[in-house]
């Protein structure tokens, strides 16, 4: 099944570290990113989950909840989660999903649909496309997919700034301009008029053209 950005995220029952859960019932009303691996005990994946552990705290104030999956069973993943703490420092609070049967990767198009077998005799390099980032919005519509080669860790950073992006212009009709950060000032989109925008943004704009109009971050 090929996936888009609006279209919604596939839902699916499945174990994890931290027992069955249903994803969109775990989900909630709030934001939620899915980060996938292709195998337990891969170095690169290592590096990814101890950082993320050090940013669940940052998505947690953002009403985002955080969420890995990898292509081995749960009772790996637990080992795992020793060797990640250890080396990086950071504990794996989050759930990671044991996805030996390849149904979730399947479903998020990560792996193809006719792909037989289970995770038992696969290496990471017959997985190398389950190395994906999926951003949930609370309406249960996914709003960023990123797929990474095996050997380029993960920018979760700016994961996070994307996050702030989204949470910001999904409540105000402005956009981020290019290498935008919270605080930094923002664009009013196209569609509001000038007459609109005295009202809307009040402490005014700079016009650099017509279609560019930059303004302070609203609050």
């Amino acid at each position: 099944m090929s996936l888009r950005i609006n279209d919604e995220a596939p839902n699916f029952t499945a174990q994890t570290t931290q027992g069955e859960l249903d994803f969109h019932d775990w989900l909630g009303e709030g934001w939620g990113i899915l980060f996938s691996h292709p195998k337990d005990f891969t170095p690169v994946c290592t590096t990814e989950l101890g950082y993320m552990a050090s940013l669940e705290p940052d998505f947690a104030k953002r009403n985002c909840k955080v969420i890995g999956l990898s292509v081995d069973p749960v009772e790996d993943h637990a080992k795992w989660a020793k060797d990640i703490e250890e080396t990086q420092g950071y504990a794996v609070k989050f759930p990671m999903i044991g996805d030996s049967n390849l149904e979730v990767a399947k479903l998020y198009n990560m792996l193809p649909a006719e792909e037989a077998g289970t995770s038992e005799g696969r290496t990471a390099m017959t997985n190398a496309t389950v190395r994906s980032v999926f951003i949930v919005g609370p309406d249960k519509k996914i709003k960023l997919m990123l797929t990474y080669p095996m050997t380029t860790g993960r920018n979760f950073d700016e994961i996070l700034r994307v996050l702030d992006s989204m949470q910001l212009t999904v409540k105000h009709k402005v956009a981020t301009p290019v290498n935008w950060k919270n605080g930094d000032d923002v664009i009013i989109v196209p569609s509001v008029s000038n007459e609109d925008a005295k009202t809307m943004f009040p402490e005014g704009w700079k016009e650099v053209t017509p279609y560019l109009r930059t303004t302070r971050q609203p609050s």
